[in-house]
């Protein structure tokens, strides 16, 4: 299989000047990647300045990174919160303004160079979809945008010849690995963590609370993130995400658990030969390449140490106790809706176990339950994609009530 189409828009694209500012649209820059993101361009002033931030609903982290930054522009999503906003900021020239519509909007800005998309779950679809029609380049961390429409936004970004550079570790080590590659791909390897409990008995796992779950060994991540790499729902939607970015099958796609979060993804190539990318954990690394790229700016991080790191290992999943890996190879074979479905799902599932109306193996249960009762379409149209996301989300919230009952 060639290199895909959708990378040669990025591996091959005509790279802007490297010594002009590139101007940021952090969508969601409250939460844990858009906060690393800003560390990154706060210490690189010369290469980046932020053009736009936006939230939902955290607008007091808002403004202070407003005041902090100076942007062209911010959106806070919940219009509750817009005479907050706009008050706190009236004595600067930032532009203030609220809701989703206006979060969709606006990414197509003449001014913005750089979209990182770090908006939680279905929410990032819309902008996404607007700014890559803008023909803006995307450093995406959205992965949802991927699970939940991935055909619909690989042929956007080819027939808009934009580039998407992914952010997610896993998904930012295989493109590191692919620049420069002409050879076709055999396989990708996609390390995973193995979460809090990889150890634990499925019996043990019936007990876990939201405090455990959240308790993440290596990664300081978002909390809905962090359950779904406990769960393991995060790999597999990182699955269904590689398919569309690498164009690749389902049978070309491996996972495995590596406890120690080094070697962030590898590549096989038809000869044999296998890539890695390795590094501490750290999401600021494949931020500022995303960011950076196709240049590699010097950094502070901690560096990798193999005094520190005698024995890195790796094993197989536990596909028996971590059922969310089963059910997202399956959506992904099936197609169409189906990793919407199952995307939508487990939004909900998460929010409920967050909130500690459910235990941490109905996460899985119910998500299985509202795929085997949720209408399938093979060839959706973005309508259709809204209309799934709605009425799963609905019929999810029903089965919980009945679990709870």
């Amino acid at each position: 299989m060639a290199i895909p189409s959708i990378l040669k828009n990025t591996l091959y694209f005509n790279p802007p000047d490297s010594k002009l500012k590139r101007r940021i649209a952090i969508l969601g820059s409250t939460g844990s990647i858009g906060t690393q993101a800003l560390e990154v361009i706060a210490a690189n002033p010369d290469l980046f300045e932020v053009e736009v931030l936006t939230a939902y609903n955290n607008y007091e982290t808002l403004v202070k990174q407003a005041l902090t930054f100076l942007p062209n522009a911010v959106v806070i999503g919940n219009k509750d919160y817009y005479s907050i906003v706009k008050d706190a900021l009236s004595s600067t020239d930032i532009k203030v303004y609220a809701g989703s519509v206006a979060i969709a909007q606006i990414v197509e800005m003449d001014t913005i160079d750089i979209i990182l998309t770090a908006m939680v779950g279905f929410s990032g679809l819309i902008p996404t979809i607007n700014a890559i029609k803008a023909k803006k380049t995307i450093a995406l961390a959205n992965k949802e945008t991927m699970v939940v429409a991935g055909e619909l936004i690989t042929e956007l970004a080819i027939q808009n010849n934009v580039p998407i550079i992914p952010v997610d570790s896993e998904h930012s080590a295989i493109f590191q690995c692919l620049v420069g590659e002409k050879s076709p791909i055999e396989k990708i390897i996609l390390t995973a963590s193995g979460g809090p409990f990889r150890q634990h008995t499925l019996d043990q796992l019936k007990h876990v609370t939201c405090a455990d779950a959240l308790n993440h060994p290596n990664w300081c991540m978002g909390s809905k993130i962090t359950i779904d790499s406990a769960t393991m729902m995060n790999k597999g939607l990182e699955i269904i995400e590689a398919k569309w970015l690498f164009n690749l099958k389902p049978e070309q796609i491996e996972v495995i658990v590596h406890p120690q979060s080094i070697v962030h993804s590898l590549v096989q190539f038809e000869d044999g030969s296998l890539k890695a990318q390795l590094g501490l954990p750290d999401m600021r690394l494949p931020i500022q390449y995303a960011l950076s790229f196709p240049y590699r700016i010097k950094s502070d991080f901690p560096r990798f140490s193999f005094s520190s790191y005698s024995n890195l290992t790796f094993e197989e999943p536990d596909a028996t106790k971590f059922r969310n890996l089963t059910l997202a190879k399956e959506a992904l074979i099936k197609g169409g809706n189906a990793p919407c479905i199952l995307n939508a799902a487990n939004e909900i599932a998460v929010d409920s176990f967050l909130n500690e109306r459910i235990g941490f193996l109905q996460m899985s249960d119910i998500i299985e339950k509202v795929i085997s009762k949720s209408p399938y379409i093979s060839k959706p149209s973005i309508e259709d994609y809204s209309q799934s996301d709605i009425e799963t989300r609905a019929l999810t919230l029903n089965v919980i009530k009945e679990y709870q009952s």
